[in-house]
């Protein structure tokens, strides 16, 4: 099984970056604790401060990856681009956030992203993507189990 993670603007900071809100912890190092964690799972990472290269990339998963763990960071407030693209692609994908977006600034409040995903994951640290990975997992799981059914 092949999982992209995609992080959008600013997420290259993690672990230097408003720590008190985002934690210590780089995303680099919290990616190695994924690939040890899901053994056998292939992981794909990109990172870009650049909207139109999020949206080449999930273009580039809806054809590769079985599915995307998105982090769009700012642009899940403000990009119909790249809420389009998630809608385009048959990938399944599940939007997460770091922070709880509703204990911050009313702007954050609103997400483009959310009812193209399949599911949303707020304000539980890092260990979010893990629980995205974990949903992925089991329902390519279960899709699999379906195809042999009546065969």
């Amino acid at each position: 099984m092949r999982i992209l993670i995609i992080n959008g603007p600013n997420l290259n900071l993690l672990g230097n970056r408003e720590r008190e809100i985002y934690g210590p912890r780089s995303f680099d190092d919290y990616l190695h604790h994924l690939k040890t964690q899901f053994n056998g799972i292939h992981f794909d990472y990109f990172q870009s401060n650049h909207e139109g290269a999020i949206i080449d990339k999930l273009h580039d998963a809806g054809m590769h990856a079985d599915g995307v763990v998105l982090n769009a960071g700012a642009y899940t407030h403000t990009s119909i681009a790249i809420a389009d693209a998630v809608a385009a692609i048959r990938t399944p994908t599940v939007e997460v956030h770091i922070s709880n977006v509703y204990q911050r600034e009313a702007y954050r409040h609103h997400s483009y992203l959310s009812a193209k995903c399949e599911g949303c994951i707020i304000g539980l640290g890092l260990e979010g993507y893990g629980l995205a990975v974990e949903y992925l997992i089991h329902r390519f799981r279960g899709a699999q189990d379906l195809e042999g059914i009546g065969k």
